[in-house]
């Protein structure tokens, strides 16, 4: 058995690695450029590349670094030594010349009993064979080890746990061959200083490592895994999340059969930036729901980034600033009975749209500052319309231009989004995008008579009674006659509300969805009512609970004349728990 400090005879004919040759001087300089050298970036891999590199630079002719795969993995083994046939796996491989037989990157093999190597991780002390005699018994378990004694005439071996805290991480291997001195106890005392820098940078990469393998599992988890089935637009995703960053898509059903549809990137990775996504998203996601315009929800989430940031709202000249992450942002409301798209954007990229006829164009919509960024937080609304059978396209900015990939993809007459999706993709990336990567499509459609209707009403007290007599007349054209009784007592109390409080004419709309039918009267008063309970001698003060009771959800939301009260019935033989629901 192999043991620390054996003696074996230097070599001839070959000239010494520059270290071996050199006296401290060389050796301290060995360790200052360790210092530089290695531990460069937090990735594994790399760090293991650096230090190979820099051994074989003038200190050995081959060095290998293993790793255990928890350390691969992000995590941290467990204190003491490892199972007495440890499985390792190959990070690092690095030969001053060609040497053939040695085992790739990602390559795992398991360390013997009674191998320098098993010993050297077993009790965390490095191990110095100064002479790699052939006939060594355990090189017959070892095939690489063998070879490279059989076949490469290494003669000499340091083997230097990677180990922080008592933690073992892995092992780094150093052999010379040939002509080369065998190492001696100053060899020995260079490796184990080089080994246990290294170890604190692997011990880093690790650390990050399963940073960002937690915020990528996070991030999966705030990103809807399926949308339901909309009748505004059919939908489709492709999302890549490869830099575990905060990027993320939505779509929120809205009332009136519309949908917000969003896509959104923080300016930074790991866990911070998931956890400022997932505020962010949610805070969009219910300021839209309530009913605030595009505009409205980015300028409040912005002072919400700003104040997440500083702990405190801070004013400029130019407005509030946060010295933190900053949030990117696009916000695209599309109304199937109208056709319209209104766009807001925060320091995004504004949408792309296909047309039915192929015409493609980017939204000329101006961005406002990325949330929590710089600058006043206004954002201009931008309204297009869209013909039945658009397709809207949002995306990150690692998907600068998807137009021409995208027009193709439709053009090849292929009506699966998803299929669309990943077309792009392949073709925008084909060795695979460097940053997280959203392409979100939605086919628009528009709704005809079949779907809805709509009656303007003179502001007379017997609009009230007209209004619920043509809806009656258009739940029986649906089909919706179980509808009528309940859907006549909505039109009566919020036509009546909206006559009573208003000037002007109101507007009554019927929305079929696909679970829900949508009953909407709009007016010019800005107040919204208020749900109250009357006292049993109250002559009034029952319409809007009266409402509550009879449907699945009401609401309010401000228009551009008013507001549009709101209230929606599950239709015949739905569920509560059906999607669009």
């Amino acid at each position: 058995m192999p043991q620390e400090g054996m003696h074996g005879d230097e070599g001839t004919g070959r000239a010494a690695p520059a270290a071996a040759q050199g006296g401290p001087g060389e050796r301290l300089r060995l360790l200052e450029r360790a210092a530089t050298e290695v531990g460069t970036t937090v990735d594994l891999f790399r760090t293991a590349a650096e230090l190979a590199g820099l051994a074989v630079d003038g200190f050995a002719d081959v060095a290998v670094v293993d790793l255990l795969d928890a350390v691969l993995r992000g995590d941290a083994p467990a204190p003491g030594p490892p199972d007495e046939q440890a499985a390792v796996r190959r990070a690092a491989v690095a030969a001053a010349g060609h040497v053939p037989g040695l085992l790739g990157v990602g390559d795992a093999w398991v360390l013997r009993f009674g191998s320098p190597h098993a010993q050297a991780l077993g009790d965390l002390r490095p191990r110095l064979v100064r002479r790699l005699d052939p006939d060594d018994a355990w090189l017959s378990r070892e095939p690489e080890q063998a070879g490279l004694v059989h076949a490469e005439g290494a003669h000499s071996l340091i083997a230097v746990p990677l180990s922080v805290r008592g933690v073992p991480l892995g092992l780094a291997s150093f052999y010379r061959l040939g002509a080369s001195p065998g190492f001696d106890d100053e060899d020995l005392a260079e490796a184990v200083g080089v080994a246990a820098f290294a170890a604190v940078c692997v011990d880093n990469a690790r650390r990050h490592a399963r940073e960002k393998a937690l915020a990528r599992l996070v991030q999966r988890t705030l990103v809807p895994g399926r949308l339901p089935e909309h009748v505004a637009a059919e939908t489709a995703w492709t999302y890549l999340p490869v830099a575990a960053g905060g990027s993320w898509f939505d779509v929120v059903p809205l009332s009136g059969a519309r949908i917000a549809c969003v896509v959104g990137e923080v300016a930074g990775h790991g866990m911070p930036a998931v956890s400022l996504m997932g505020q962010v998203s949610t805070a969009v996601a219910t300021l839209a729901a309530v009913g605030l315009r595009a505009d409205e929800i980015l300028a409040r989430v912005h002072g919400q980034v700003v104040t997440s940031a500083t702990g405190r709202s801070t004013l400029t000249s130019d407005g509030p600033r946060a010295d933190g992450l900053t949030v990117a942002c696009v916000l695209a409301f599309y109304d199937p009975v109208t056709g319209t798209c209104t766009v807001a954007c925060a320091g995004h990229v504004a949408p792309t749209v296909v047309h039915p006829d192929g015409h493609t164009e980017v939204i000329d919509a101006t961005a406002g500052p990325a949330l929590g960024g710089q600058g006043h937080p206004a954002y201009p609304l931008t309204r297009v319309t869209l013909s039945a059978g658009s397709v809207l396209a949002l995306h990150t900015e690692s998907l600068s231009e998807p137009g021409p990939a995208l027009s193709r993809a439709l053009a090849s007459g292929d009506d699966d989004l998803h299929k669309v999706t990943q077309n792009v993709l392949t073709e925008a990336f084909p060795d695979g995008p460097g940053d997280d990567t959203i392409l979100f499509l939605a086919r628009t459609r528009v709704l005809g008579p079949d779907r809805t209707y709509s009656w303007d009403l003179p502001n007379r007290s017997e609009s009230a009674a007209h209004a619920r007599r043509m809806a009656a007349i258009k739940l029986a054209d649906w089909g919706l006659e179980e509808l009528v009784p309940s859907t006549e007592l909505l039109v009566s109390e919020l036509v009546t509300n909206g006559l009573r409080y208003s000037e002007g004419a109101v507007e009554l709309r019927l929305i079929m969805r696909e679970n829900t039918l949508a009953c909407e009267v709009s007016d010019s008063s800005g107040s919204a009512p208020t749900l109250r309970r009357a006292h049993d001698d109250d002559e009034g003060g029952r319409g809007l609970f009266l409402v509550a009771q009879f449907t699945l959800d009401w609401g309010v939301r401000p228009t551009a004349r008013g507001k549009t009260i709101w209230a929606e019935q599950l239709l015949p033989g739905r569920s509560q728990a059906d999607p669009d629901s």
